[in-house]
Parts: structure tokens; sequence; C-alpha cells
């Protein structure tokens, strides 16, 4: 046993205990009862807390809110007829915000720190993580600058913290989506492919536009010719064109969705054949047609894979593919069974949590 640098607050137990997991979870309205934080001061981490769930005080001034000096991920943990909670690639996402963190040039969340955190809310949430095949517990680390001040420059203060909530899958069905012809969300050279929140802001207009129209979310198209599909809003886009997968190549300004790359490492081990190329807009709708295009879905970690039942341009005409939901719905369950350990991992994907017993309140937990 290695004793773990965080401590933990005499409230966390007691929010558990209070804790009643309702049965319609949605994604994100319902707050786990505990979060961690750290903090970063003088080039260093600081010692990490484990805190029943609650409001924070941050500087007016402080830079996160004036210049969105605030990089973010999401990662899922499971506990389907086990009886320990498992997580799914935890260390891709530590190197994913590590990557989003050095391009905004904030101090890198270190691995052991990332883990740490990412395990002591999990396994505090080890009994109240939802049990149905598609539920988990969404956990959403976060980094942020803390320093007041108008200067250009980063902070020299920060918070890392995670916070999680049981869900349900973020769509539970096909979805429809509109084409943003118009505005631009991210370039390459800029911070599209960092897990931003500036880049979430940039998609909102067109994002809840595309509500207001009863779609569920945006399409992306390249910034320089408006011509190539880049990804949605939250989400990357696969197509099946003539039984093959095809799939935008990441350019700088796409997401590297941890959920995509697993959907082609998975795609291929069922032997599928899978195309990175550019994917020009126009010719995808041609294709879709004429039946080449015979199928298009989305992934993410929120929404696994979803079936997209409509791409609908600005004018409101809509072009739809002539299946729904085959392949999608054939590498969903793959995808899923691995997640939720209902299948063998023959790619090493999925982590036990470390579930650290109980501490005496301020006492440093123990990590396994």
């Amino acid at each position: 046993m290695t004793r773990a640098r965080y401590r933990v607050d005499a409230g966390g137990d007691a929010a558990i205990a209070r804790f009643v997991l309702p049965e319609r979870l949605g994604f994100g309205p319902v707050l786990a009862p505990v979060m961690y934080r750290a903090d970063w001061a003088e080039g260093e981490w600081g010692r990490g807390a484990l805190l029943p769930y609650g409001m924070i005080e941050i500087a007016p001034g402080a830079r996160a809110l004036h210049y969105s000096e605030l990089v973010f991920e999401g990662l899922k943990a499971y506990q389907v007829d086990h009886d320990r909670p498992n997580l799914f690639r935890p260390l891709d996402n530590c190197r994913r915000l590590a990557r989003s963190a050095e391009r905004l040039a904030m101090p890198v969340v270190p691995e052991s720190l990332f883990l740490e955190a990412i395990d002591a809310v999990a396994g505090a949430c080890s009994g109240i993580i939802p049990s149905r095949s598609g539920q988990a517990l969404y956990l959403r680390p976060f980094l942020f600058g803390t320093e007041s001040g108008y200067m250009l420059r980063n902070s020299t203060t920060f918070s890392f913290m995670v916070i999680a909530n049981p869900v349900e899958a973020y769509a539970t069905g096909p979805i429809k989506v509109a084409i943003e012809r118009s505005d631009v969300r991210a370039a390459p050279g800029g911070v599209g492919a960092a897990k931003a929140g500036a880049n979430y802001a940039a998609s909102l207009r067109a994002s809840s536009a595309a509500v207001a129209r009863g779609y569920t979310i945006a399409l992306w198209l390249d910034a320089h010719e408006h011509r190539y599909i880049q990804e949605l809003s939250g989400m990357n886009l696969f197509a099946v064109i003539d039984g093959e997968l095809h799939t935008p190549a990441l350019d700088g300004a796409i997401l590297p969705g941890i959920t995509r790359d697993s959907l082609i490492t998975l795609a291929r081990h069922l032997g599928y054949v899978v195309r990175e190329r550019l994917m020009a807009l126009d010719e995808v709708l041609a294709q879709m047609r004429s039946g080449a295009c015979s199928e298009l879905f989305a992934c993410g970690t929120a929404a696994i894979v979803a079936p997209i039942a409509a791409l609908a341009e600005p004018d409101g005409a809509e072009h739809a593919a002539a299946q729904l939901d085959r392949v999608a719905a054939q590498l969903r369950e793959a995808l899923l069974a691995i997640q939720e350990r209902r299948a063998p991992d023959p790619f090493g994907w999925t982590r036990d949590v470390a579930v650290a017993p109980a501490a005496a309140p301020g006492a440093p937990a123990v990590a396994g």
C-alpha cells in the first residue's frame, strides 16, 4: 500500500450517505456529492483534497473568467455487474489534458495527480455509480487559471478539480444534425485540437441555433474553404461508404477524440477497412443520394456511438442515408461491452479504480 497525497474532508462521507440516486439521470443534471481539488502556486502542485461538492470561490478578475484560461476532460467510470468500478483509457485523457494545457501554456497535471484525483472521486462514489448498461459515472477533470489581472500572460496560480455526475448516454437514439456553413469553430494553428473551454464557446451560437430548429447538434466545416467536414460540436463523425468506415483526418483543428480512436482500432479488429481522410461535405451528400454512403454516425465519450438520422442544410433541406444504426449498433455494443467489462478487452483499455478505505477526517487517504 502507498499513501496518497490527498486529504479527505470530514463532510465527504456524510454527503455520500445522504445521496439518493434518482431514477432518471439525464446527462449532467445529477451531481455527485464529492469533488477533488489541488492548487498550483510557486511552480508546484500542493496537496489535493477530497471535498463535499459545493460552490468554489474565484476572484472576479481571474484570468479563467476573462481570457478563457481553462481546459478540461471527460471520461467515465463503469460498474455494471462488478463490485469494483473501472475506468476506460484514463491515461489517454491525462495525456490529452496535458496537450491542452501545453497549448494554452498552463502547468501540466502530472499523471500521478490526475489518477489520484480520478480514483479519489470515483472510489468515493463507488456505492452510487448507476449499474444499468449504458449508465456510468461521468468524470469531469478541469484546470483553470485563478490569478487576477488583465496583462496578456498566463496566471501564476491554477486550480485542478474533478467533479462527477451519474449519467445516461448523452444521446439515446438517432440524432439529427444541422450543417453549419457560416460560422467557424476552429482553424489549424489555433486551439481546435485542445479541449479548451474557448472551443465550446465558439460553437455555442451554431449549437443553440441547431437545437432551436429541432436538431441535436451542429456539424462544422473547415475554416479555410468551408468545404471539408471537421467534427460535430462535441463528437466526431464516421460515414460508411462502400462498406468501409471513413472519418475526417485530424488536421490540427479537430479534437482527437478518444472514442474516435477506440472505434478506429475496434473496427479494424472486427475486419473493417477504416480510412482517415479529407471528406468534402458535398461529396458525402452525393454519395448519400447514390447509396454509396449507406450510414452516418457520431461518437464521443458522452454519446458513445449515436446514429445520424439526417443532415440538415440551413434552409431546412434534409439529407438521409439509406441505413440507420446498423454498423453503428455493432460498434456501439462492441465498445460498450469492453467499457463495462462484459467482454474481453484485447487492447488493455480498462483499469480498476483504486478504491480507498475510509480515512479519518483530515487524514491522508490510502490508495491501493
